[in-house]
């Protein structure tokens, strides 16, 4: 594993618990500039907690989280925000506003106590909603648009930041399949560009397709990490999961696929890929 000083990004020993339960539990995850890694796992495996963990929102978590370095315990709300942008799965409460003033929001953090947002904080805004093609949308209210459109806005809002470090917790929950694929590719170009990227992931073919790395949770812990071929194998999917798959190599885009075959405790009434 490289050290804190190769990452964006650095968390070592996360643990949190709630009713007794852990829900994380001795858990390291790093990424680095130019980096894109996927947290696949079943419900409630601690993906989304752990993302809330390393962003710094989550209280009394065990454990350290370094943001370029530097522990993030030590930075005020607003450097955090200027450098780490938080897609949350569930959108916060945004009743009354358009979307346009809830992408500005994404650039208060780099405003002055008393500033105003000026010009370049309009085009900041603007380009991001041209990205996420939400343009179309900044005199509407967030509750006039459907789900999948304020997912959109969201994420625009984070581009907005102009971020170091991007978590995203299922960012394409609610997006039709054109737009699935718009905003990941979205974010594989910034990741391009130099960005850090973390993202909770459902689909494992998205999370295959675009991510350089996968990490397998299951209960609160980090079962096996690395590469998509080396995460997801039908064993690992198996014992994670509890369903049979085939993975292969898809003919078309060259990346990683998996088909599934079924519940495993249904092995004897399916036939065998």
């Amino acid at each position: 594993m490289n050290g804190a000083r190769d990452q964006r990004i650095w968390a070592e020993g996360l643990a949190w618990e709630t009713d007794a339960r852990k829900i994380l539990d001795d858990v390291d995850l790093q990424a680095g500039r130019g980096q894109f890694v996927g947290l696949v796992g079943p419900n409630g495996a601690g993906k989304s907690t752990l993302l809330r963990a390393v962003s710094g929102i989550l209280a009394h978590v065990e454990g350290t989280v370094r943001l370029d370095g530097e522990d993030i315990r030590s930075l005020s709300s607003r450097r955090i925000a200027a450098n780490l942008a938080l897609i949350p799965q569930i959108a916060p409460y945004t009743y009354g506003f358009t979307s346009l003033e809830l992408v500005l929001m994404g650039r208060y953090p780099h405003l002055g106590r008393f500033q105003i947002e000026g010009k370049d904080d309009h085009r900041i805004a603007m380009d991001a909603m041209e990205l996420t093609e939400t343009g179309e949308f900044t005199e509407r209210t967030l509750d006039t648009l459907s789900g999948g459109e304020r997912q959109r806005v969201l994420v625009a809002r984070a581009l907005a930041q102009q971020p170091r470090v991007l978590l995203l917790d299922e960012p394409t929950s609610n997006l039709d399949i054109l737009h699935q694929l718009k905003v990941l590719d979205v974010v594989r170009q910034l990741v391009d560009d130099g960005l850090a990227a973390i993202a909770a992931i459902h689909d494992l073919n998205m999370a295959a397709r675009y991510c350089d790395r996968l990490v397998l949770l299951q209960g609160g812990r980090v079962i096996v990490e690395g590469l998509a071929e080396e995460v997801l194998t039908p064993d690992t999917i198996e014992s994670a999961f509890g369903v049979r798959a085939a993975v292969y190599r898809d003919p078309i885009t060259g990346c990683l696929a998996i088909s599934l075959i079924g519940p495993a405790d249904t092995r004897g009434n399916i036939p065998s890929p």
